[in-house]
């Protein structure tokens, strides 16, 4: 018989201390419910640790020597910042330092969290074990995130591989980083690794950015050429070595046809992709299905054990789509599950507009389909742009790359919108928002934008869409006619 002290009776047991978990944990204790929180590793998930901060704050550090190097072309003279690489990390390591506590097992004890540091696992469908203790909840919430995937290449385990869990606790700065992976993660940290002074090559299988609209994806490549990072697309990884003298390793890449080339570096960082962390729960036990993509939820995030939740990393696609694995949309569903679990409201992910930022500069941002995507789903549709060249504030200051670029449907209504350019992320808001309260393409036309700012870029691309109604022939001849008549 089960001693009574390790028995552990609950409203909500979270599994999982990342983003998506913690913000299940502090809504739902805030809001009245006993919580049980349990996580074998550091608090804070991926995010916190290897994933959104360390790499922004490191981005921030390259974009400062980046600005440096611009000073001549605005009349400015001074000597140029050579990073020191190890304080480049302390610093970084100091802003995890400093986030830290919001995350920490102190902070959540105090808003009555009842925290467990170990390993879980489902006993059965109803209980799960944590350390020694056996915890019943009437949910469960799985948000146990994602990893690093490293892909099968023929000798990867013979020399030292970085992931993002890696890379930014690293001191030594490498002289050539070899960059495995034409994504988000392996784009972001090419290009601010060539900034602070490495030398980059970055090889991907397919295209940069692949998800991503080919015409912004243009403007980055551009820049990423711009700076002396070396792209090697459609070069696929076939082995690894270490190299023949020293330390590093010797990528042998194979592109089309038989071409084939050697690629080598003192460090190797591979961002090749991610998957979802569920060894060790024995899911099978609790009856939680999993698939290749991860555990299987509905559009509510229940899974197949209707007392359990999965939610953030951990989870594969939702009605036919892609995995989302980013930070906000952890948040997002940890609000659709306590709207259910604690209220008994239905809730759904919101899967028509979603954001996406990748933080290269310039900023590449999306909300809604692609172009292609939006033909396929839609047939015809209106592209609407507008380039940041003829934008006054762009104009100022010298950052003139970029365009805003909108999708119209039958009727005028917003499908998707993609910006590529100086602060991307932020102007892409009013997109999302247009997108989720279904308005028209006439209602961002008609915005006020303060002057002279770039949100004028999406008030120009909106405009187009009345370009020939307000100046073509029709209306000449209708403005001919009524001053006639007055």
């Amino acid at each position: 018989m089960t001693s009574p002290e390790r028995m552990l009776d609950t409203d909500i047991c979270v599994i999982g201390a990342g983003a998506a978990g913690l913000s299940v944990a502090a809504g739902a204790v805030q809001m009245g419910a006993r919580v049980v929180l349990v996580e074998r590793g550091r608090m804070g998930g991926d995010c916190l640790n290897a994933g959104c901060i360390p790499s922004k704050a490191l981005i921030a550090r390259a974009r400062a020597v980046a600005e440096a190097a611009r000073w001549p072309e605005l009349g400015l003279r001074g000597a140029p910042p050579v990073a020191d690489f190890a304080r480049v990390k302390n610093g970084i390591a100091d802003v995890i330092a400093d986030i830290a506590p919001h995350d920490s097992p102190e902070r959540f004890r105090s808003l009555g969290v009842e925290v467990i540091e170990a390993d879980a696992r489902f006993l059965d469908r109803n209980r799960l074990m944590a350390g020694d203790r056996i915890v019943t909840a009437r949910r469960f919430v799985i948000a146990t995130g994602s990893r690093p995937a490293l892909p099968p290449i023929e000798g990867l385990e013979r020399v030292v591989v970085h992931t993002n869990e890696t890379i930014f606790s690293d001191r030594m700065q490498p002289e050539h980083l070899v960059v495995l992976g034409g994504g988000p993660v392996g784009v972001e940290m090419a290009q601010a690794h060539r900034r602070l002074g490495s030398a980059v090559t970055l090889a991907t299988s397919g295209r940069l950015l692949p998800t991503e609209d080919p015409e912004l994806v243009a403007v980055v490549r551009d820049r990423l050429l711009a700076e002396g990072v070396v792209v090697l697309e459609q070069a696929r990884a076939v082995a690894a070595a270490p190299r023949s003298t020293g330390d590093g390793v010797r990528l042998h890449l194979a592109g089309q046809g038989s071409v084939r080339q050697v690629v080598e570096g003192d460090q190797l960082l591979v961002a090749t992709g991610r998957r979802p962390v569920t060894e060790g729960l024995d899911l099978a036990a609790a009856g939680v299905e999993v698939d290749a993509g991860g555990i299987r939820v509905d559009a509510r995030l229940r899974t197949s054990n209707a007392r359990i939740f999965a939610i953030g990393d951990c989870i594969g696609g939702i009605d036919g789509a892609a995995p989302q694995r980013f930070t906000h949309m952890a948040g997002h569903h940890a609000g659709i599950v306590i709207r259910q679990a604690l209220f008994r409201l239905p809730a759904r992910v919101e899967t028509r507009a979603v954001p996406r930022v990748i933080f290269t500069d310039p900023e590449l941002a999306r909300v809604g389909p692609t172009e292609a995507e939006a033909r396929a789903m839609h047939g015809d549709i209106r592209v609407l742009r507008w380039p940041f060249a003829e934008v006054d504030r762009a104009r100022t200051e010298g950052r003139r790359d970029g365009l805003v670029k909108v999708l119209v449907g039958r009727r005028g209504r917003i499908l998707g919108a993609g910006i590529v350019g100086e602060g991307a992320g932020e102007l892409l808001q009013s997109w999302e928002l247009a997108i989720r309260e279904k308005l028209k393409i006439g209602a961002m036309a008609g915005l006020i934008t303060a002057y002279p700012t770039r949100a004028e870029a999406s008030k120009r691309a909106a405009g187009q869409a009345f370009t020939e109604l307000l100046f073509g022939s029709r209306s000449r001849r209708l403005v001919r006619l009524l001053l006639r008549l007055s």
